[in-house]
């Protein structure tokens, strides 16, 4: 038994006082913290020989293959993370990665095959090689599992053959696929991955098992807003010449703040206007680009419900709204504004191209009445309705992106105004596109929530052939079958497919195929893109090797070559 001296026992009986004290006032608890919050300023003096980088936010997941991981911290960490075998070159046409590569070319035209030869010393962190397994593990989730970014081409594999202990690896297609150097993209650890509690769903989820590139990960702080990039030692190419690459999330004014300090290096925010008078006002200590995102910001209207089905329903509702207050919505004046969409399939960065039709920016109420009458509805009191039913419409926008939250909100502003009523839902980014927007046979059972209108990001990355099929293509139709809808946006057409089918195979080249589905999709108002996502890259003038990357690949392509002269 310990005891305590009379000096010892007063000291207790203080603190004990203190502590009653305390617990009969009428201070709250501490909050609890739930949500990401903005810090302003660090508490740690930085390391001549680390990077931090100002960004929005941290938060994950982390799957560059999924749509509802899509965002600007994904993309950074698979640049410097995962291994691919063709990456992006300066005009965004894929080159080889003869880090991970010696060599990927077609080696049989009947079957189409490809065959990739990896080095022998790339590797896994964890010491595993980058192999066979690993392209196979992607096939196989890629052509089946919802709500991929990437999907078409890995449906046209029909099997995967490996030689040399997996360092070989055949590849062959059902048909001939021109786009074949899109696949394989970021592949991931299929020996830590194939047997994950949860499958495909918790891929990257929370964090990266191994890493197979310059950097790897020391740790993911969600609650400080932190993710800790160190230097990898057992990188086989050349060793990046910073010690460490720290994200560190804070609010526009934060970043803004600790540009001018110097505790920030760099930063990769997507600021609205009043962040970039704030960045602006940084002067000659920096320099400010816009670097595009892989992703544009759309409106899908679906054809999938009673009302949606009929396509004077969907022009109608083009017709109510409003896309430059959709645009300030989103973008809050920020680098996005400066790039609006006015195409189905290229985004506004991408080689190529050009506008083919630019839909009003302004509502037209009268056009919307007439196609609504023309459909059968009757103006009742503050809405529309066909006989008994009234037009209500669901739109959906993925929960924890407030950009499109604010614009889904702001849409349905716009068609109360015109009489069409909706309602708002922001499921989690896996729900909504997983399980809400999942492609179903038409036998299958319907989702629990009939989701007429989606404000989402599209990808608009890789082969542009591709991201076509991807986005507006159908499944395969089987004997007794019909082809159903493979995509978000519930829309399949025979016409529009069959141009596909032709591009995928190189049978009519891009510019012909988009001559001939864009105006289809314009007019069918099946997708209303608005904007392509982008950010501001701000870079103190003592970094240097920084810049805004690869078309679609974004500044931390070049973070292995990231420098601090004065370190």
């Amino acid at each position: 038994m310990r005891f305590v001296g009379r000096r010892g026992a007063r000291w207790v009986a203080v603190v004990a006082a203190a502590v009653g004290v305390g617990a009969c006032t009428n201070a709250p608890p501490p909050p609890l913290v739930t949500t990401e919050v903005a810090r302003t300023q660090t508490t740690k003096a930085p390391n001549p020989n680390e990077a931090v980088v100002g960004v929005d936010s941290v938060a994950g997941g982390y799957n560059p293959h999924k749509l509802s991981d899509q965002s600007t911290i994904t993309t950074a960490l698979a640049q410097v993370l995962l291994p691919s075998v063709f990456r992006p070159g300066p005009d965004g046409t894929p080159v080889l990665d003869r880090t991970l590569m010696i060599s990927a070319e077609v080696t049989s035209a009947e079957p189409y095959t490809v065959t990739y030869q990896l080095r022998a010393e790339a590797a896994w962190s964890d010491s595993a090689p980058v192999a066979a397994e690993d392209f196979v593990y992607l096939w196989e989730q890629l052509r089946e599992e919802p709500g991929s970014t990437d999907s078409a081409g890995y449906r046209l594999i029909s099997n995967i053959s490996a030689r040399d202990a997996g360092r070989v690896v055949e590849v062959t297609f059902s048909q001939p696929y021109p786009g074949w150097r899109g696949l394989f993209a970021n592949l991931l650890p299929a020996h830590l991955l194939k047997d994950i509690p949860g499958g495909w769903a918790n891929v990257l989820r929370e964090n990266f098992p191994v890493t197979a590139g310059p950097f790897s990960i020391k740790g993911i702080d969600r609650d400080r807003g932190e993710v800790v990039l160190e230097r990898n030692d057992r990188y086989w190419s050349t060793p990046v010449p910073l010690d460490r690459v720290i994200l560190r999330r804070a609010d526009a004014d934060g970043i803004a703040s600790a540009l001018g300090s110097g505790h920030d290096q760099l930063a990769l925010t997507a600021p609205d206007a009043d962040g970039l008078t704030a960045m602006a006002n940084l002067g000659l200590s920096v320099t400010t680009t816009t670097v595009p995102r892989p992703a544009v910001a759309t409106v899908l209207l679906r054809p999938v419900g009673a009302a949606m089905a009929d396509q004077r329903i969907r022009s109608a509702v083009v017709a109510l709204t409003d896309r430059e207050a959709l645009v300030k919505a989103g973008t809050g004046g920020g680098p996005g504004s400066t790039l609006p969409a006015n195409a189905q399939v290229l985004a506004p960065s991408a080689p190529g191209y050009t506008s083919t039709a630019a839909p009003p920016a302004k509502p037209d109420l009268a056009l919307a009445e007439s196609l609504l009458t023309q459909a059968g509805y009757t103006r009742v009191n503050e809405g529309w309705a066909l006989g008994a039913t009234p037009l209500n419409l669901v739109i959906a926008a993925p929960a924890g992106r407030s950009a499109y939250i604010d614009m889904a909100r702001e849409l349905q502003r716009q068609l109360s105004a015109g009489g069409v009523q909706s309602r708002l839902i922001t499921p989690e980014p896996d729900q909504l596109f997983t399980d809400l927007l999942a492609p179903r046979p038409a036998t299958a059972t319907a989702p629990t929530e009939q989701v007429d209108l989606v404000v989402a990001p599209q990808p608009a990355a890789g082969d542009p052939v591709t991201a076509l099929a991807t986005r507006f293509g159908c499944t395969p139709a089987t004997v007794g079958a019909a082809a159903t809808a493979a995509n978000p946006a519930g829309f399949c057409d025979q016409t529009v497919q069959d141009t596909i089918d032709k591009a995928l195979t190189g049978t009519i080249a891009l510019p012909e195929a988009l001559s001939l589905v864009e105006p289809t999709l314009w007019s069918r108002a099946i997708s209303l893109p608005l904007y392509q996502e982008a950010d501001a890259l701000v870079v103190r003038r003592e970094m240097a090797g920084v810049t805004a990357g690869p078309p679609g690949s974004g500044p931390f392509a070049t973070a292995p070559q990231w420098r601090r002269p004065q370190g």
